[in-house]
């Protein structure tokens, strides 16, 4: 009787152990992964080949990249809530670009004024974080005739945003602004 106490005993440590180290582990790999040399905000420090991406989204390509002015590309929270932001001058945009009619394989343009419900919705969910972005447009702008946007991608929980990344132009002086957010 006490053997068979005392291997039910030494199997219950066994196990309390396994489940504490496996716990220990997961702890230690969420604090490694938030504090990580690799998990840290970059501000102003993207360069023209890290933001190629944005141009070739919307179909301008990359190669009109002349500089990137601003950029902000935040830590990752461990459940992928994060915000990037990049403002880029380039070196030429035709309004015709921006106004051609697109195909089924190809998103368009909206100009800031025009747009339909959903991409409303999104630019005021960008809105909700232009105080971290100071050198990005206001959200007013960001909705004037002004302004020309890409949606690229939004995603919503019912009926409101809760992650986006768009693209924004501004023709007049070739200006291209990046946002990617997710709360």
């Amino acid at each position: 009787m006490r053997t068979r106490i005392l291997a039910i005993a030494r199997w219950g440590v066994l196990i309390w152990g396994t489940l504490s180290l496996v716990g220990v582990m997961g702890i230690a790999a969420f604090v490694a992964f938030q504090l990580g040399p690799g998990n840290r905000d970059k501000i102003d420090s993207a360069s023209a080949h890290d933001v190629r991406f944005v141009l070739n989204w919307c179909q301008l390509g990359d190669e009109r990249i002349e500089k990137v002015l601003h950029s902000h590309a935040s830590s990752r929270s461990f459940t992928g809530d994060h915000l990037d932001a990049y403002a880029i001058r380039i070196s030429h945009i035709e309004l015709a670009e921006l106004t051609k009619e697109a195909d089924d394989f190809r998103g368009r343009w909206y100009r800031g004024d025009q747009l339909p419900k959903v991409l409303d919705d999104a630019v005021g969910f960008v809105g909700g974080w232009l105080h971290e972005l100071p050198w990005f447009p206001g959200e007013a702008e960001l909705r004037s005739s002004g302004f020309y946007v890409y949606p690229w991608s939004i995603h919503c929980h019912g009926i409101r945003p809760s992650a986006a990344e768009l693209i924004f132009i501004r023709p007049s002086d070739r200006m291209v602004f990046y946002f990617g957010g997710k709360t």
